[in-house]
């Protein structure tokens, strides 16, 4: 699965907040590109979101998607990185840009997004894919083919639930919170215990006895196990090894480990059950600075997708 896609959400509440916005996406690329096609960045008259990797690429393509704004329309811009931006990447990108309004926004749906670019009508290959999609939920890459540009449409591919909102669990979920693909549902004893203002697309979730949100998570929800009390990320862990997990990982040390897989065990549960909790998680060697901690955990909840998406590639 790719991890870009045509956020329709993001785009949607810009236009809400903005009116007319810029899309800005990599539509394709001749040997080597900042970043992958379908990566995508908004663009409105006092802001941008999102990023097609920086650079003097990425400041061209702002000016030039401003000065459309009031004009509206699309168009497509290929890029010699070297010769032309000075950049060291060496390769050529295809930029794709388009105007987006109320109007246009509500005439996108469904799984895919799939429009001319350059007036051709839609091609077989293009149609084959739309097939794919509608029949068997086969999604395609991001492409530009035969004058059509062909996304899917991002959609949530791993739940992530994260409990705790002391000062790692902020600074946790302020790393996570901007990577693709992610729902994050965040959970604490209190409202209190949250920042006034949540980040954006975050669920908040809190009672008094909060181990008993564990009974309504996914069943194939990640888990992220790092509140105040360890009395309630024993709890926790107890209760999701009862209801089963996607995954599960426990903040602490070497020492209350031990303890929680002995006090697990006196709980009933079985040494194989007990070992799918990963614990430490994180990179111990980085500090216990609240944001080191949060960068190990995060790399370690990468580092989790990429090894089951290989472990995925090769039972197929």
């Amino acid at each position: 699965m790719a991890e870009v896609g045509f956020d329709l959400a993001g785009l949607a509440a810009a236009v809400a907040a903005e009116g007319r916005v810029a899309r800005v996406v990599i539509a394709a690329h001749d040997g080597s590109s900042p970043r992958e096609v379908g990566a995508a960045m908004l663009v409105w008259g006092t802001g941008a979101s999102g990023t097609i990797g920086g650079g003097a690429l990425e400041w061209e393509a702002i000016g030039r998607a401003r000065l459309m704004l009031a004009s509206g329309g699309l168009r497509l811009d290929r890029e010699a990185l070297g010769p032309k931006l000075g950049q060291c990447c060496g390769g050529a990108v295809t930029l794709l840009t388009e105007v987006y309004g109320a109007a246009e926004v509500a005439g996108l749906e469904g799984d895919v997004i799939a429009r001319p670019v350059a007036g051709a009508a839609m091609p077989l290959a293009v149609k084959r894919m739309l097939d794919r999609a509608r029949a068997q939920g086969d999604l395609p890459q991001a492409v530009l083919v035969q004058g059509w540009m062909v996304e899917p449409v991002a959609r949530t591919e791993r739940q992530i639930w994260v409990w705790g909102a002391g000062h790692v669990g902020r600074a946790l979920v302020g790393v996570l919170q901007p990577l693709p693909g992610l729902a994050i549902t965040w959970v604490d004893v209190a409202r209190e215990r949250f920042p006034d203002a949540l980040p954006e697309g975050v669920t908040a979730l809190w009672a008094a006895a909060a181990e008993r949100l564990a009974d309504h998570a996914p069943q194939d929800a990640e888990h992220l196990v790092l509140t105040y009390s360890h009395a309630l990320d024993l709890e926790l862990c107890h209760r999701l090894l009862l209801r089963g997990f996607g995954g599960l990982g426990l903040i602490g040390s070497a020492t209350k480990w031990a303890r929680f897989r002995a006090r697990l065990r006196a709980l009933g549960h079985g040494d194989a059950a007990i070992m799918r909790i990963r614990c430490p998680i994180g990179d111990t060697s980085l500090g216990k600075h609240p944001q080191a901690i949060a960068l190990g955990v995060a790399l370690d909840v990468l580092k989790h997708k990429n090894k089951n998406q290989t472990e995925t590639e090769i039972a197929v």
